[in-house]
């Protein structure tokens, strides 16, 4: 990639301050592929005095004429759509299936729908004789992680311009290659100079930066708790505003009147999709106790049904995790899982028998989990699901809730009122029933330690915005 090695500042490629480099891994191999540069607090200074003196103009364009820019953005992106997908087999792992229908195509999905939010937006109203203008936050930092990287990076950018804010993007270095492409995108779609910059770096020094620095009026992050807590602190003392979707460990409830045969084999396949790396991922399966065997015989077949392999393979439902860090990280919890006394149903400690190399995790089932394990409390972020056991349906509710995290639940029942019964008690910022198809248009975010604000549609659009009343307008 000729742009990997350089940053998006002010509308031109430029060379880095300082010579720092990372190789990007291909998880399926663990061999390098490329590599980029590492940014310094130069590079943040840099970035961020670009995005401030092209805030003023942008701030003034009209809604009309971000809308018009987006277009071209749309436009832009898909005549790079199948390079960006192969990118992301490549760095991310995700089957190629999976990239080229979701991994890419989500991004195609969020920019459609604001142009539709945008139809309909008021920047502007009058409530008797105050005016209620929406107006850009300002200069944005988006730091945003690897396991989805054009949906988390299309569902800040895309707002974020929209609003009328200049931005500075701080990808994941692990998987970074998407994003240079999506620069160039915002590049051949005209995206003015200074509007939308890049830079490459890791959290404790890229992201440390921005998210400390005083010209910065918001920051808004996707990734860990941990990661996000850090960020809060050194945003602290500016006061800057902070949007954070963080962790979950969403529980996924089957009423005992289900279809027990489709819903199990749908959750089994929802918690493993993307290789388990997925924020909202419906990591915790709570049947009722008297289908309990069934339920884990289901499961079990479920997950044999899937094909671990290389991503670029036809036919393969799993790929690797994305590096040798998180491989670990999982083999310590299954680990744990198996210490605390959880039943191993299938799956487990090491790689596949026929994938000894690349950071392939067997997709592991544990049943008779008890609610203070380590497994079913803690974020896995991959192909691990445990089934634990309720008696009704208010016991299910406080397990589903006893949580730290708050980022999505689920629901499964032939009864919809009794589904939406439920929903309504789930303390978590997106409720799922009956499995249904995605929706670009819901708000998006986490109750408690998953985070504060919400992405999507007109959420998105209004966490980029201050909202100002002028008293006496219209006296």
């Amino acid at each position: 990639m000729d742009n990997a090695l350089k940053f998006y500042i002010d509308g031109q490629w430029v060379k880095p301050r300082g010579n720092d480099r990372l190789a990007v891994i291909d998880p399926a191999t663990e061999q390098a592929f490329s590599e980029i540069a590492m940014g310094t607090v130069a590079d943040v200074e840099a970035a961020v005095q670009a995005a401030r003196r092209a805030f003023p103009a942008f701030a003034s364009t009209t809604p009309a004429q971000r809308k018009q820019l987006l277009q071209r953005v749309l436009e832009c992106f898909m005549a790079r759509y199948d390079e960006i997908a192969e990118v992301i087999v490549r760095e991310v792992g995700a089957p190629k299936g999976l990239s080229h229908g979701w991994q890419a195509g989500i991004g195609k999905f969020h920019l459609e729908q604001l142009l539709n939010t945008l139809d309909t937006f008021e920047f502007q109203k009058t409530r008797g004789t105050t005016l209620i203008n929406q107006e850009p936050v300002g200069v944005v930092a988006l730091i945003t992680p690897w396991n989805w990287p054009i949906n988390q990076i299309v569902c800040k950018v895309a707002p974020a311009l929209a609003a009328g804010c200049t931005m500075v993007l701080k990808p994941s270095e692990i998987a970074p290659l998407n994003a240079l492409l999506f620069a160039e995108v915002m590049h051949e779609a005209g995206v003015p100079p200074g509007v939308f910059n890049l830079i490459n770096g890791d959290g404790p020094v890229v992201g440390a930066a921005l998210s400390a620095h005083p010209e910065v009026d918001m920051v808004s992050f996707t990734g860990s708790t941990r990661a996000g807590v850090e960020i809060a602190r050194l945003a602290a003392p500016t006061v800057k505003r902070v949007h954070q979707e963080l962790g979950g460990k969403s529980a996924n409830i089957l009423l005992d009147d289900v279809d027990l045969e489709s819903a199990v084999t749908a959750g089994v396949n929802s918690c493993f999709s993307n290789s388990g790396q997925s924020c909202n991922a419906p990591t915790r399966m709570l049947v009722p106790a008297a289908l309990q065997e069934q339920a884990v015989e289901i499961a079990r077949r479920a997950a044999a049904a899937h094909r671990v392999g290389a991503p670029s393979e036809d036919g393969t439902t799993l790929g690797p995790v994305i590096s040798e860090r998180q491989f670990d990280a999982i083999q310590r919890m299954i680990a744990i899982g198996l210490d605390e006394g959880a039943q191993r149903v299938c799956g487990g400690l090491g790689r596949p028998d026929h994938l000894p190399k690349g950071y392939y995790v067997q997709p592991t089932i544990f049943a008779n989990v008890t609610q203070n394990m380590t497994i079913a409390r803690e974020e896995i972020f991959g192909p691990v699901l445990v089934i634990q056991t309720y008696e009704n349906e208010a016991e299910a509710v406080r397990m589903a809730n006893d949580s730290v995290f708050g980022l999505a639940a689920y629901v499964q029942s032939s009864d919809l009122q009794r589904a939406r019964n439920i929903a309504l008690q789930m303390r978590a910022g997106s409720v799922y029933v009956n499995y249904p198809a995605w929706d670009a248009a819901a708000p998006f975010g986490g109750y408690k330690q998953s985070g504060n604000g919400r992405e999507y549609a007109e959420w998105g659009l209004e966490a980029f915005l201050e909202t100002k009343g002028i008293v006496g307008w219209g006296s």
